[in-house]
């Protein structure tokens, strides 16, 4: 081999003391991007862990802790509110139990308010204006009805329900509200309402609402899991109990349309419970496998990360039955569907807070009593123990 391929061979192995010390700059790059990169999954890791309400490893404050001084709409847009609902499901259980007693006694104690399509009476719809309105009630009470109710409907017709009446005392009526509105007998129509067909729309209404919680039982069940069809019938529950309650303690009277609103709430409560357990199911999915959170925190995490979502949908949805109800029944006088925007507003209400308060801690209790995750539990306790 001739001097000059010598030459190029040691060009190509380069040694001494510069050779030396590219090599240890080369190393100590490298061990500076395995220490970034680690940095990089621990703050990462203490992000998640802050995001579902919790301190970071070791107890330190979160690397990405500059989202805490953000502002409170900012951080719930961002599932970053970190409530704990799950680890004060205890409180949230004792609130709830005091509000469902007070529904409860009142239901036993006042009853509701039931209309003639249930008690069945009379009715009487004759033209006229909400000025005569109370003109025209007033002289069906003079000629010994009992007024349950008198209402504008249609914007030209007045319609008045009482009690059960005989023929004379319909006559009776029919020429008093009659007179007090300048109209003749003829113009005014009397109606006689059983109360058997009141009982029909009850029955009918339990069967569905039967159907209703059978089917959601089964699709949870199959979709999800068996506990979180328990959680999403209790929050149902839940639901009808408040609405059925608060109607009561109102006093508006039941009409065929308080049933349709109380079945309607039925949908929305389970809408809104459906997308916060989509949410569980996705955040425990193979949960044990990283033992970075406990099921319940896990839960707790999904319920933040969807709060917001379930607050706009609500507010949108009470916004237009506010507006009937308080504007419209309240400020305006209209009653017509007064009976239906209390329910659904009540309704509406309850089930946004049972979607978000009440279903998923159900849910993470009834979890936290299997053996897997009671195991996974101490692993992550032991690890933070550890760190």
């Amino acid at each position: 081999m001739s001097r000059e391929q010598d030459t190029g061979t040691d060009a190509e192995l380069p040694v001494g003391t510069e050779a030396d010390e590219a090599r240890a700059a080369g190393a100590a790059g490298s061990a500076a991007d395995d220490a970034a990169a680690a940095a990089a999954g621990q703050v990462s890791g203490d992000v998640a862990l802050a995001d579902a309400g919790l301190p970071a490893e070791g107890g330190a404050a979160p690397a990405g802790g500059s989202h805490r001084r953000a502002s409170l709409a900012h951080r719930l847009y961002n599932g970053e509110a970190g409530l704990d609902v799950v680890g004060r499901s205890r409180l949230i259980y004792k609130v709830t139990a005091v509000l469902l007693l007070v529904c409860i006694a009142s239901m036993v104690f006042r009853g509701f308010n039931f209309g003639i399509d249930f008690a069945g009476g009379n009715s009487f719809r004759l033209p006229g204006t909400s000025a005569e309105l109370e003109q025209v009630r007033d002289a069906a009470t003079d000629a010994g009805a009992d007024v349950a109710s008198a209402q504008v409907v249609g914007g030209n017709s007045l319609l008045l329900r009482t009690g059960a009446l005989d023929n004379d005392a319909e006559r009776a009526v029919v020429d008093a509200v009659a007179d007090a509105a300048g109209i003749a007998p003829e113009d005014v129509s009397p109606e006689a309402v059983s109360a058997e067909w009141g009982q029909d729309i009850t029955d009918q209404a339990l069967l569905a609402l039967a159907v209703f919680l059978v089917a959601v039982i089964a699709f949870l069940a199959i979709r999800f899991q068996p506990k979180m069809a328990i959680g999403a019938i209790a929050a149902l529950l839940h639901d009808l109990v408040v609405t059925a309650g608060v109607y009561s303690l109102v006093g508006f009277e039941v009409t065929p349309s308080t049933v349709i609103g109380l079945l309607t709430i039925l949908g929305f409560s389970l809408y809104d419970t459906v997308v916060v357990f989509d949410k569980v199911d996705e955040n425990t999915r193979g949960l044990a496998a990283g033992a970075r959170m406990t099921w319940g925190e896990a839960a707790n995490l999904a319920v933040n990360q969807t709060l917001m979502r379930s607050i706009n949908t609500s507010v949108i949805a009470l916004l237009p039955v506010a507006g009937l109800l308080f504007v419209g029944a309240g400020l305006l006088g209209v009653g017509t569907l007064k009976d239906l925007a209390l329910v659904l507003f009540v309704g509406l209400a309850a089930g946004a807070y049972s979607s978000i308060f009440l279903a998923t801690p159900i849910v993470a209790d009834l979890k936290e009593r299997e053996p897997e995750v009671q195991a996974l539990r101490r692993r992550v306790l032991a690890r933070r123990s550890a760190a």
